[in-house]
Parts: structure tokens; sequence; C-alpha cells
């Protein structure tokens, strides 16, 4: 298992940007142990998830500059054409494999995941080293993670492989730290129709270190559609900022599921963990309008809200 939490100043005032990092072992240094966690989690074989559909990472020329997760059978969508998740990176990165055994998970129940960026960790890939001093700043923008919709509706029409198995009326985003501000600031495009913040939240404080994105509070009045956020416990570094965010938004749905997994929680654990199962429900409830997924969240005794494992927060939640 792999925990994050911050382990510099800069993470710590970036918070919900902060970059994915394991937690420290004794003696080792921050330096180090970050090196020593990447490489073990690279060494992690890709998977297929654990859905009806068994998915793949990849990248298609219909998606340029994205790495996509699909189902590896697409027959079973001709008639009944797959929802489309865009998905804003951890760090902002520009490495769409960053998330993969989360990704995956979720493409195996039966979506499209689209994540901007090219394929950079992983088994059989030699990460490189960072060049000079490194800032806080963004490697993809928000701009390229609404494209994944575009690219989608654009696949859908065309002859190939894809025309016809996605539904555009289907569409949700998500996404975790920096990636989840990202997510924030598309979530009112009225193609988007459930949203998913994972160990995220807009700065308490007005401020903004991360160079190349600009957010408020006021971006939680533009929201149309439910939101789920994730976090991590006390122990996450972006966990003052989004309670916040649940505190004030008042015009949509809002479900805060919180567990004590620190930052980036789950997501690189085999098939996403327990985040991944928490995402799926809340996906097949939003937009698949599955019943039994949306028991995990409604009524007194929803399937999270008797779980000790999670502390729930509900508003506007039937």
């Amino acid at each position: 298992m792999i925990r994050y939490a911050a382990i510099t100043a800069a993470a710590m005032l970036a918070c919900a940007a902060a970059a994915q990092t394991p937690q420290a072992a004794p003696g080792n240094g921050p330096a180090a142990d970050f090196a020593a966690a990447m490489a073990r989690y690279d060494r992690m074989p890709d998977t297929r998830g654990s859905g009806q559909y068994p998915a793949e990472k990849t990248v298609d020329p219909a998606f340029p500059g994205h790495v996509i997760y699909r189902p590896i059978d697409l027959e079973p969508f001709a008639g009944k054409p797959l929802p489309v998740l865009v998905w804003g990176n951890g760090g902002c990165s520009d490495d769409g494999a960053s998330s993969r055994l989360f990704l995956a998970e979720i493409a195996s129940h039966g979506y499209l995941v689209v994540a901007p960026g090219a394929i950079k960790s992983g088994p059989g890939i030699v990460r490189q080293p960072p060049a000079g001093k490194q800032q806080l700043g963004v490697e993809t923008t928000t701009a390229e993670v609404r494209a994944g919709i575009d690219m989608a509706a654009a696949a859908d029409r065309a002859l190939g492989a894809w025309q016809g198995k996605l539904d555009l009326s289907r569409v949700a985003v998500a996404g975790w730290s920096c990636g989840g501000l990202q997510a924030l600031q598309i979530a009112s495009d009225p193609r988007i129709k459930a949203v998913v913040i994972l160990h995220s939240g807009v700065f308490n404080d007005g401020q903004n270190p991360i160079k190349g994105l600009e957010v408020s509070k006021a971006l939680l009045k533009t929201l149309r559609t439910p939101v789920l956020y994730i976090l991590g416990g006390p122990s996450d570094v972006a966990y003052p900022n989004g309670r916040d965010d649940v505190t004030r938004i008042d015009t949509v749905p809002v479900f805060l599921a919180d567990h004590n997994a620190g930052h980036g929680g789950t997501l690189n654990e085999a098939n996403g963990g327990s985040e991944a199962r928490v995402t799926v429900n809340w996906l097949d409830w939003q937009l698949k309008g599955d019943a039994t997924a949306g028991a995990m969240f409604t009524g007194p005794d929803c399937g999270l809200c008797t779980d000790n494992g999670w502390t729930v927060v509900r508003k506007g939640i039937k």
C-alpha cells in the first residue's frame, strides 16, 4: 500500500495541488522515500479492473495528447454506449498513467476514461528525473481536461471503432489534488452530469500558489450537478480546503466521504482500493440511474453512513 503526505512547506501551502508524495519512512529523507515509493508503484502491473468489462490503458489516435482507459472489448456497447469520464491528474501533471490502477477500475465498470498527458510511469517506463529547481505549476491545463469531452464526441461521430459507442449525454468529470481543482473549473460545462473531487478543495486563504491555475471559492457557485468529495482525513493536506468547500456549497446536492487515508488515499492501491468503489457507485448512480449503487449514499442507513471506516456529510441528498 502506498500512502501520500506533503513533505515540503511548499506542498503544504499548495494543499490540494500538492504533488503525489508518499509518506516518509524514518531515516531516509523525503526525496529518497518518494523515489522508492514511486519505483514500487511502477513495478505494480497494469490491471484490468474488477468490473464486468476487463479494461486496458492505452493511447489512441482519436485522443491525441491523452491516455485513455477503456473496456478491451467494445462490442457490448454498440447498442448501449459508454458514459465518458474526463480526469484531472494529481499535481496537474502530464502523466496520464499516474492513477492507472484507479482509472482502469472505473473503465472496467463500463466507462471510457480520458486523462491528459502521456504514459510516463508504470511497468517498463523509466521515469525522467526533474531538471533543475522545481516550482509548483501545471503541466496540463484545464482546457486539456475539457478537451477529452470534445475528442470523445468527435470519435463517436467518426467512422471507426468508436462510432456510436460513446454516450455524450452521460459525461462526468473527476480529478484529484490539483486535478480536482481543474475538475471544479469545468464542472459548469452543460455537458457534465456528475462531479467527483478527490483530495482537493479551493484554497481557504484566497491565495493560489500554483502557476497556471486560477481558482477561488466563487467557483463553487457555478456547480450545476451533484458533487461527491472524497477526503483522506486530517492528515490529507487538502482536508481543510475540501471541508470548507462542502460547507459553502449550497446550490447543488453534495456528499462528503471522509476516511483516514491521507493525501492520495487509495488511488494507487490494487484496483483503486475503496475510493474507486465509492467513485464507481457515485457514477453508476448519477449517470446510469442505478438505485443499488445510489444506496451507498441515500437513505438514513446509507452504505457509507453505516460503515465505521467512513465519516459522511450530506447536503441535499435525498
